[in-house]
């Protein structure tokens, strides 16, 4: 099924991944792809007025939450990622693409479906086997976030980690209560608009009702 004519949104944050090409990693050490990143992030917040909730780097791609007051995702991550790709070209010296296809985004339309995906974004390290604990994943800007870090990366103020850190903490350390939330978390941010299904009873998912219950 093709996914829907994007529609621009002023209101609502966006998740957005891309990969590179055949999953390949990056062909120069993570921590000059994240410099980079970091660069472009920096970039795009003052030239695009877009405000930046979240971003981390895997070996293979990244997860971003932002949001844009200006209605202008198309044209901030088209040159988002042009511009990323044609820096990892000239530090690699490849000739070939980067990136594995166009960027995914979807829409998070409530405070719960936020919730679910920035916890999804954060332990995306841990589920991968790159950190035990999510605080300390480096390439991540959580690290900064409580002060394990420096980052020009301008974040968003984190009001949803900030009302309780010892709290939020445990829960994003926390394993999914079931693989099978993580498999609906999965599959509703690939959706345009964060989405969860219904079960075979047509019941809505109990994720509807607090990002804390994953």
């Amino acid at each position: 099924m093709p996914r829907k004519k994007y529609k621009p949104t002023s209101v609502f944050p966006y998740h957005i991944t891309a990969r590179c090409i055949n999953k390949e990693w990056f062909n120069i050490p993570l921590p000059q792809v994240w410099e980079i990143f970091s660069d472009y992030l920096f970039f795009i917040h003052h030239a695009f007025d877009v405000k930046i909730h979240s971003f981390v780097l895997m070996n293979n791609h990244f997860h971003l939450i932002l949001s844009t007051p200006e209605a202008n995702l198309c044209q901030t991550m088209n040159y988002f990622m042009r511009e990323t790709s044609r820096q990892f070209g000239l530090a690699s010296g490849r000739i070939n693409q980067i990136y594995g296809g166009p960027y995914f985004w979807s829409q998070l339309r409530s405070e719960i479906y936020y919730g679910h995906a920035y916890k999804y974004v954060y332990r995306n390290p841990v589920e991968g086997g790159l950190s035990l604990k999510v605080e300390d994943y480096t390439f991540s800007t959580l690290h900064a976030l409580i002060g394990k870090s420096k980052t020009i990366i301008p974040i968003l103020e984190d009001t949803l980690l900030f009302s309780d850190v010892e709290s939020n903490m445990k829960w994003l350390n926390a394993d999914y209560k079931s693989q099978n939330y993580k498999l609906e978390i999965k599959m509703a941010l690939r959706k345009n608009q964060f989405q969860f299904g219904r079960d075979k009873d047509r019941n809505p998912s109990i994720l509807e009702n607090d990002f804390y219950l994953s």
